[in-house]
């Protein structure tokens, strides 16, 4: 599992994530982001990478830490 970033273009990646928020309610926008998440596991399609990245995902600070 790659914890780090990955992708050519991190900057238009997080660009394209706040434009796709860009305007929603709290609840539309909570609820794009689990199709978004259910799209990108179905892209990984592997149940234990998917469960190794939930756990990393916990573990990671959050703002207020």
């Amino acid at each position: 599992m790659k914890t780090t970033p990955h992708f050519q273009d991190a900057d238009a990646f997080y660009e394209q994530l706040l434009d796709a928020h860009a305007g929603l309610s709290r609840e539309d926008a909570e609820l794009l982001n689990a199709r978004l998440i259910l799209l990108l596991a179905n892209q990984i399609g592997d149940a234990h990478v998917l469960k190794a990245c939930i756990a990393a995902a916990r573990q990671m600070p959050t703002s207020t830490d």
